[in-house]
């Protein structure tokens, strides 16, 4: 093995981890805003939020899964809502498992299909600025992610 080769599996391996710990640490962010009457979950919604009170928004996630990968409507939405994420300082991640966020959130309808959490937004709920160390350390790892330069970070929520 060359000095590349080790390298490069050290680096993917830090990768996976640190992916892995931003996974848990958005689950715990979802957890605890949700119980702090601090999300806003639906990308009309969303979009209401960012239009009447930009500076409340602390955080970003854009959800979709294969089924909705070629709406083009949800794309030209994410497209704005990234724009508008980048140009007021929102970190913004986007996950690929719309059914997990679902369980995470308890957001199903009655057949068990997933509601909109295509785009969610952890908000503070006032003008103290809400705490949260999942919230920090989700925002380390998107500046992180942005020195390199990957904008919008995929992240893998956990397994329940």
């Amino acid at each position: 093995m060359t000095l590349e080769e080790v390298q490069g599996q050290e680096i993917t391996t830090e990768i996976i981890d640190r992916m892995q710990c931003a996974g848990i640490s958005l689950e715990e962010l979802l957890v605890s805003a949700q119980s702090q009457e601090c999300l806003t979950v639906g990308v009309y919604e969303s979009a209401k939020v960012m239009n009447v009170d930009p500076d409340c928004v602390a955080f970003c996630v854009l959800a979709t899964d294969e089924e909705y990968e070629c709406d083009i409507a949800l794309q030209i939405h994410f497209t704005l809502i990234q724009a508008f994420c980048f140009d007021n300082g929102i970190d913004i991640v986007r996950v690929d498992d719309t059914q997990r966020l679902s369980e995470i959130l308890g957001k199903t309808d009655e057949s068990g299909e997933p509601k909109d959490v295509h785009c969610i937004l952890v908000t503070n709920p006032s003008e103290d600025s809400w705490k949260d160390p999942a919230l920090e350390k989700l925002s380390l790892f998107c500046e992180e992610c942005r020195s390199f330069n990957e904008w919008v970070p995929a992240i893998t929520l956990p397994e329940c």
